[in-house]
């Protein structure tokens, strides 16, 4: 295997496995050696990247990229006891770090320990000492691996930024003393929600890149599902986790017919519903039966019933976009955020038609956190065009191909720049 071979499936066990690396070496660790867990996570990365190469990868790759992060973890605790006073305790987390090494392998249980461990450490992440800019940043670090500059990226903030929120949090995590115990009861339900949202936020930055040659990257789609399934499967599987394990459900099966074969974006209306994803559709299902079980509908819910409303339909014509206005309503009222209100606009234009949609959108414009979002100048320029306004449709599409989006979405855009001429 070349080392560009191994990288490609480094980043694989990446995405899989560093957030179980470092939810692990944290609960051995404490969560004040949380920069030592991400270290040794990282050196573990490392060495198989050096090593894999040709030395062949080892039949238990997940099984090799633990024990060396263990190796580390204990060689850096041992090399800190010669330069700072030890702790009390560091001849004991030795022990313990090498006791799992040797254990792990053989653990019939291993599976559900460290499910476990990384819901306990998304949960700390989201602690209510941690503002939540910060918190949302350190799950997506820990928990979904990302990197700094992709966290950067999710965020449309420098990398700086990102960085000093990482140091708050971690700085939080040790002043306040903090701990991988779940929340009590009186805080469980204000955590699930920063939870809910991190993992939310996860698979959005997936389903539509902001940057890139790439519209879809499935590795972040996958591991917000993933989240939000393991929570979904645990004692805390409130309603509305399983309403937001639906709607992702949902979003996810549309992801092979959101691009042609030459990776240009195909809108909702025009996809091959042919090539969505079955399984994935039936999980959605089940889990929107799961989330009726409450009576406090969230937006969660109300987002997943407009996503199971397009997946009952055979054909984009075919959308009850009746019931779909009437949800985005509902969700309105829970919401009026601008991109609510953007998104209720298409079906508006679907049921009262396009100047009833422009009309809808039209104080957007003056949003100043708008004017730089494509989708606004997008959709202002497809109604223009429906309507025969082909300058202004023209002058649309071209203030959105200043904004910041992916190449497929840029060529989509210069497609329908051109069909104004």
């Amino acid at each position: 295997m070349t080392p560009a071979e191994t990288g490609v499936l480094l980043e694989h066990l990446f995405r899989r496995q560093a957030g179980r690396i470092v939810s692990h070496l944290t609960s051995l660790l404490g969560p004040a050696n949380l920069d030592l867990a991400e270290e040794t996570m990282q050196e573990a990365m490392l060495r198989a990247l050096q090593t894999w190469p040709y030395q062949g990868i080892p039949e238990r790759a997940e099984g090799w990229l633990f024990r060396v992060a263990h190796n580390a973890a204990i060689d850096a605790l041992r090399r800190r006891r010669f330069s700072v006073p030890a702790a009390e305790d560091t001849d004991d987390t030795i022990a313990a770090l090498a006791h799992a090494a040797d254990t792990m392998p053989d653990r019939p249980d291993l599976d559900e320990q460290l499910r476990d461990e990384e819901l306990r450490m998304i949960f700390m992440c989201c602690h209510p000492d941690i503002p939540r800019d910060a918190s949302v940043a350190l799950s997506l670090k820990t928990v979904g691996g990302f990197g700094v500059n992709e966290i950067a990226r999710a965020f449309l903030a420098e990398e700086a930024t990102i960085a000093q929120r990482l140091v708050r949090a971690k700085r939080q995590i040790r002043e306040n003393r903090l701990t991988l115990d779940m929340p009590a009861a009186f805080d469980l339900p204000r955590r699930l929600d920063a939870v809910l949202e991190t993992i939310y936020f996860i698979f959005n930055e997936g389903y539509t890149a902001h940057e890139g040659d790439t519209l879809i990257r499935h590795d972040l789609c996958g591991e917000g599902l993933r989240l939000g399934q393991l929570i979904a499967c645990s004692s805390l599987a409130a309603p509305r986790v399983h309403a937001l394990v639906a709607l992702m459900a949902f979003q996810a099966a549309r992801s092979a017919a959101r691009v042609d074969p030459f990776g240009d974006l195909v809108v909702l209306e025009e996809q091959d519903r042919s090539r969505w994803d079955t399984p994935l559709i039936a999980l959605g299902f089940h889990h929107f039966g799961q989330s009726i079980a409450g009576d406090q509908p969230s937006e969660y819910h109300v987002q997943a019933a407009i996503a199971a409303t397009h997946a009952r339909a055979a054909s984009g014509g075919e959308a009850d976009w009746r019931t779909i206005l009437s949800l985005y309503d509902d969700l309105r009222a829970m919401n009026p955020s601008p991109v609510v209100i953007l998104n209720r606009a298409v079906a508006v234009a679907k049921v009262y038609g396009p100047g009833a949609a422009l009309e809808a959108i039209e104080p957007l414009q003056a949003d100043a956190k708008l004017r730089t979002y494509y989708l606004l100048h997008a959709l202002r320029g497809h109604l223009m065009l429906e309507l025969g306004r082909r300058r202004e449709a023209a002058d649309s599409f071209r203030a959105a191909l200043e904004c910041r989006c992916s190449e497929p979405e840029r060529r989509f855009l210069r497609r329908r720049l051109a069909s104004c001429a």
